[in-house]
């Protein structure tokens, strides 16, 4: 496993994603890819699985110290007294002390971001998390939070795959020093009936999906976050890490590029334009 280093923290270059992994089947795949290596697993209070996690954490006798684990707040809670209050129960869930990273899940457009981050932050302080980060911030929202608010933040998590390219995001979240986690890495399985992505995985052996994987994690500062149930697609997914991709497949892969957003809600920031 190859890890990122941000702010002087280690964190995989590859995490999984748990969204919809719930119940004993979701146990199980949690835990599946734990011991297939995976040692960053990413979950939130809106996936209704962090009890899930923390169980395949407990079952796998992997040390705590080995994983980074990430939980993020929903946009309706994230008033300080709600924050301290969700951040306290997610690890009464996980059963864990602390997590490593506690994300704001979406911007709020009712809550004062400025009381957001002071809650956050406070919740580092106190131990609950060892870093702060938000997920699904525009150019504006990161620059209202660091240079408005003066706020350390770790990690912006974001949609970003061959298809839906984050040129704006990804200046002002290296600017800022911070990591940029690729969700929908795969763009729902968009990536596997790219023509250019078969034949570069072709000539290395490697699936369209490992291609993309590939693509996001060589460039500085990025990690990435693919979701599966299936152990065969978990262990596929992690396994990308034998082979490089040349600069001029790097261009070609960027050059997929359609502002093809997939994950976008009433409740969505006004995005950055393409």
């Amino acid at each position: 496993m190859k890890n990122k280093i941000i702010k002087g923290v280690s964190v995989p270059a590859i995490g999984l994603g748990t969204f919809e992994l719930t119940g004993p089947a979701g146990t199980r795949a949690i835990r599946s890819a734990i011991d297939a290596g995976y040692r960053h697993i990413d979950t939130a209070i809106r996936y209704g699985n962090e009890t899930e996690v923390g169980q395949a954490i407990r079952d796998s006798g992997i040390a705590r110290d080995e994983l980074f684990v990430t939980t993020k707040i929903w946009f309706d809670n994230l008033a300080p007294e709600n924050v301290a209050a969700r951040t306290a129960e997610s690890l009464e869930r996980l059963q864990l002390d602390h997590v490593d990273l506690l994300l704001v899940h979406w911007p709020s457009r009712d809550i004062p971001l400025g009381e957001t981050l002071a809650a956050f932050a406070e919740q580092r302080a106190r131990g609950r998390t060892r870093l702060i980060g938000v997920s699904n911030f525009t150019t504006g929202l990161l620059d209202e939070a660091i240079r408005v608010h003066g706020a350390d933040l770790f990690a912006n998590q974001v949609e970003y795959h061959p298809f839906m390219a984050q040129p704006r995001v990804m200046k002002a979240v290296r600017e800022a020093g911070m990591l940029m986690t690729a969700y929908l890495p795969l763009a729902r399985g968009a990536v596997f009936q790219s023509d250019l992505l078969r034949d570069i995985g072709a000539r290395h052996g490697k699936s369209a999906g490992q291609v993309a994987l590939r693509w996001l994690i060589q460039q500085d500062g990025v990690a990435a976050i693919p979701r599966s149930s299936k152990i065969e697609n978990i262990k596929a997914n992690l396994d990308v890490f034998d082979f490089e991709l040349e600069t001029g497949d790097m261009d070609r892969i960027s050059g997929l590029d359609e502002h093809r957003r997939l994950c976008d809600f009433d409740w969505s920031p006004a995005w950055d334009p393409a």
